[in-house]
């Protein structure tokens, strides 16, 4: 069973979205994993944040684990259910050696 509506996402990170939600929860962690390890200057977020649709960023804590090479993108104020939102992941995300995304990733999901 879904928890979250996936409702778009860009051609390069179909198939890689997954969920794991132990239990429903209007305040979930989005877990993103990368190959190469980051710059942690570049994860912040300038960089990484949710927008609604009306592109107000909502107040996120962002940590991440280098042993895991693993992002969490945790909302400090529950979603409303019923609404959608975007996950922006921006080129400048890098690799301790330099190297951005190919694209900026959006992917718009719905509570």
């Amino acid at each position: 069973m879904d928890f979250i509506d996936i409702e778009s996402t860009p051609e390069e990170v179909e198939g890689k979205v997954k969920q794991s939600l132990r239990f429903k929860t209007g305040k979930f962690v989005w877990r993103i994993r990368f190959s190469a390890p980051l710059d942690p200057a570049s994860v912040n977020n300038e960089n990484l944040f949710v927008t609604d649709m009306s592109d107000n960023k909502l107040k996120t804590a962002i940590h991440y684990n280098s042993e895991t090479q693993e992002i969490e993108i945790e909302p400090l104020e529950a979603y409303a259910r019923d609404s959608s939102y975007n996950l922006n992941v921006s080129k400048d995300v890098r690799s301790v050696g330099g190297q951005t995304l190919k694209s900026a990733v959006k992917l718009q999901f719905k509570v």
